[in-house]
């Protein structure tokens, strides 16, 4: 075998140029979510200890931030092939940045932001610098790569800059030139995704989004057994320990209504339009997931008789109610599912009512009760699209 075919020499390759090119995740991208890891669990600590309107703004954009660190890298991993030396080193610098960008979370606000604020722009110089190298090894995408070179490296300088802003400015600069990094993916005409190469492997990032999202839902698991190990597991009353459970059982009933009907699902068409709901509705899936995680964490706080802690159940409620919607829109998004035939528009809009209901009964009532309304929002997407499932081919 010649050394420039082999896996830890060979350039990177259009997944186009390819005869088979599979949709699995490779180890280096694997290793990459495990940092993400722990951001997703500081950050959810940082809600934790700041929830108020503006805990809520700063977890969102710090969400938002780090989502698209990973996204982007993914959509070049799902464009190109690529496992060779520089491009295993290159990914390890990018981990590098994202654990300052973790490390700083606990204190954003504070002297932690110049080092998120630094540690993204070097990620995204990283990024160009994976482009260049693509550029170099496809004449073909040519012109594609050297446009993502020239907006990674211009938004690498405007985010390097933002960091030694005076603040308010610093936030604002960040700010927008986070939404100019997702507007030259949208806007027609211009957008990176009218060249046709462009369009990633859809197998390969429909997995890249199922695995990020057990990472996210994961960590609601996390958060509730770190919560109540702190608090001591043998100081608690019995009914504390159901609530416990309750919150486990949660999280994992998330899983199942996003595996059911829409993890690992394809885009039904390569569509611009449809790309941009897929990715955008994934965003707000996960970070709904974190916020219904990091809800739950308090289920162990409470006993059956006493109210759920209202900042928590905003969270809680509006993140369910929000992570249905996602499931409602990825579905018009996605090839069909056949529980979708079961999971359709009224089973969603009945959760997300339930669940926003939910919020406005909580303050005046047991958190028994409370929980028993919140649950019947959640455990109805899987409770009727598996009874009506039943029903349809228990004869059959």
């Amino acid at each position: 075998m010649a050394l420039h075919h082999h896996p830890m020499w060979r350039k990177p390759q259009h997944h186009h140029e390819l005869d088979h090119a599979h949709d699995h995740v490779h180890w280096v991208e694997l290793f990459y979510d495990l940092i993400h890891v722990v951001t997703i669990f500081l950050l959810g600590n940082y809600l934790s200890h700041h929830l108020d309107l503006n805990g809520f703004i700063v977890f969102a954009g710090v969400f938002v931030t780090l989502w698209y660190a990973w996204g982007e890298l993914s959509i070049f991993n799902s464009i190109y092939v690529s496992t060779d030396v520089w491009h295993r080193l290159i990914m390890s610098a990018m981990i590098c940045t994202v654990m300052f960008m973790a490390a700083a979370i606990p204190d954003i606000e504070g002297k932690g932001w110049v080092f998120f604020a630094i540690g993204f722009a070097v990620n995204r110089a990283m990024m160009a610098a994976l482009y260049w190298r693509a550029r170099r090894a496809n004449t073909e995408s040519r012109s594609m790569c050297l446009e993502q070179v020239r907006n990674f490296s211009i938004f690498a300088v405007v985010f390097a800059v933002a960091a030694f802003l005076p603040k308010p400015l610093s936030y604002w600069v960040f700010g927008a030139a986070l939404v100019a990094t997702q507007v030259v993916y949208m806007i027609p005409k211009i957008t990176v995704l009218r060249f046709e190469r462009f369009v990633p492997r859809l197998g390969h990032m429909s997995e890249r989004f199922a695995l990020l999202t057990l990472i996210v839902l994961g960590e609601g698991f996390f958060k509730l057994v770190v919560t109540l190990s702190e608090k001591g597991i043998y100081k608690v009353a019995p009914d504390v320990l159901i609530n416990f459970v309750i919150g486990g059982v949660s999280m994992f009933v998330m899983c199942w209504t996003y595996f059911d009907f829409v993890g690992n699902a394809k885009p039904k068409d390569e569509k611009s339009s449809t790309l941009v709901l897929w990715w955008l509705a994934h965003l707000v899936l996960m970070m709904c997931g974190v916020l219904v995680g990091v809800a739950l964490a308090a289920e162990v706080k409470v006993g059956f008789w006493e109210p759920y802690p209202t900042k928590y159940a905003a969270i809680g409620c509006f993140g369910l109610a929000g992570y249905i919607a996602m499931l409602w829109a990825l579905r018009h998004v996605i090839e069909h599912r056949v529980a979708s035939d079961f999971g359709r528009w009224d089973v969603r809009l009945f959760g997300i009512v339930v669940a926003v209901a939910c919020f406005f009964i909580v303050p005046h009532v047991p958190s028994l009760v409370g929980n028993l309304i919140w649950g019947t929002a959640l455990f109805s997407q899987i409770a009727i699209p598996v009874t009506r499932a039943w029903r349809t081919y228990r004869h059959a």
